[in-house]
């Protein structure tokens, strides 16, 4: 694969790469570099997580060595109590490899990285002191306000976020941070601050966020807006059935959204076409090529709500048959952990 078609592949779904020639740079200059996005293990992972389980894939296809930080302490310092932490760890630890496999992805080219195993380092505290200390008040909640809970009455662990995401970067040996767009203000903290200690800025690259289920943000705080990864095929079926989905209108509509971003992606790599199956009597069977086709169809209102939610519901359960598989070992955990 040439370095075109690698920065081709990574622009795919993504909203945002700051910046687009330093990341081309990058891939011609360096055989294996390495990318990382860390997740804070607050919340019970949902379909949401298979937008950055995708483009980890991307970016292991494109030569990149991946690592995912299970960002342990960053879950504490966003109000996972203390004495639950280390079972939340091994829920994420558990899951998040059964997500690289059910979208085909090697699972042996990605690294799961605990944060806590070096961010109590003495040279890790150092930093976060130094940089601490080249950081304002303002700064500090200003780059973490779309990712920490804050609330009225801040505490200073939120303070403390963003400035150990941005030196994550240096400590993970990292070329390349990726993350949702909600996480930009602190990827553009990382960049201005991160030479402030004669560290090299980063490339950084989002992707959009998914309108969960009720059109608004998908959230693992909302049961009504996210499709859990342990849901089984008939609570599936009944949440798509309620999903906000306006005939015609694709705005805030999250069945269109996981439909473009997940299931077409995986769709369009395997070659295969998105089937909704339908009664003879509506129409019978009807497929699309692509998202494209799929919206167009929509739009003009040739696709119903109900056929388009059905052909969804139907396709997440086969992503979702992976952790039915494995559901009793899984809720074991989950019920220690939440």
């Amino acid at each position: 694969m040439k370095p075109e078609e690698k920065l081709a592949l990574l622009k795919r779904n993504a909203q945002e790469i700051v910046k687009e020639e330093e990341l081309l740079d990058l891939i011609k200059k360096k055989k294996n570099p390495v990318i990382y996005l860390g997740t804070a293990i607050t919340g019970r992972p949902h379909i949401g997580y298979f937008v950055w389980v995708l483009k980890m894939a991307d970016f292991i296809k494109a030569g990149f060595t991946v690592k995912v930080l299970l960002a342990d302490l960053h879950g504490a310092l966003d109000n996972c109590p203390w004495d639950i932490l280390e079972k939340r760890y091994k829920y994420y630890e558990a899951i998040i490899p059964l997500m690289f496999t059910a979208v085909g992805a090697d699972i042996k080219k990605v690294q799961l990285v605990k944060g806590s195993s070096f961010q109590l380092e003495k040279k890790y505290v150092l930093d976060v002191l130094k940089l601490s200390t080249f950081t304002t008040i303002h700064d500090a909640k200003k780059a973490g306000s779309e990712v920490v809970k804050f609330g009225d009455n801040p505490k200073l662990s939120g303070l403390l976020y963003p400035l150990m995401q941005a030196l994550d970067e240096v400590y993970l040996n990292a070329d390349v941070q990726y993350g949702g767009v909600d996480q930009r203000k602190i990827l553009m903290f990382a960049r201005e601050n991160l030479p402030k200690l004669g560290y090299t800025p980063r490339v950084e690259v989002m992707t959009p966020l998914l309108p969960g289920l009720t059109g608004k943000k998908m959230s693992a705080s909302d049961p009504k807006s996210k499709i859990d990864l342990l849901d089984d095929e008939k609570t599936v079926q009944k949440k798509l059935q309620t999903a906000y989905c306006e005939e015609g209108k694709v705005e805030d509509n999250g069945v269109l959204a996981f439909l473009k971003h997940v299931i077409m992606t995986l769709k369009q790599d395997a070659g295969e076409k998105f089937v909704i199956e339908r009664p003879e009597k509506f129409g019978g069977n009807i497929e699309f090529s692509t998202y494209e086709e799929v919206e167009k169809s929509f739009i003009a209102k040739k696709l119903h709500p109900l056929d388009l939610k059905n052909g969804v519901a139907k396709e997440i359960n086969k992503l979702l048959a992976l952790f039915q598989k494995n559901k009793i070992k899984l809720e074991k955990i989950s019920q220690e952990a939440y």
